[in-house]
């Protein structure tokens, strides 16, 4: 098994309304979906936003887009109007996510890696 950071394999995106954050995480393939079902947990989220989520997190599986949906509530500090963070907006929490190390099988890496090649 490898570990990766999920920005080596997956795309994000993710916004905000209010203090509820929403991020999608997007797949290359259905082998690597399978991985992500796996690894990528409401828990396993929401240990890797540990300090910056403090609600619930709720998984929406989207097999037809080889994606998973992430829904953070109380991630916002409040929201933009009244916190006092730095950033305020929920568009960070996608590339924050593609910090979070994963295990990939070491074959599905190497077709993974050969597939970007060509």
């Amino acid at each position: 098994m490898a570990h990766v950071q999920l920005r080596e394999i997956s795309q994000t995106r993710a916004g905000d309304k209010g203090n509820t954050v929403n991020i999608a995480l997007f797949a290359p393939t259905a082998e690597l979906y399978d991985v992500f079902l796996r690894e990528v947990t409401e828990e396993s989220v929401k240990e890797h936003f540990r300090g910056m989520i403090e609600g619930s997190i709720t998984r929406y599986e989207v097999p037809n887009l080889l994606a998973l949906n992430f829904v953070c509530r109380q991630a916002l500090n409040g929201g933009g109007s009244v916190s006092i963070r730095m950033d305020t907006l929920g568009k960070c929490y996608g590339s924050n996510l593609q910090r979070m190390i994963i295990s990939v099988p070491d074959d599905l890496l190497a077709t993974l890696q050969t597939f970007a090649k060509r």
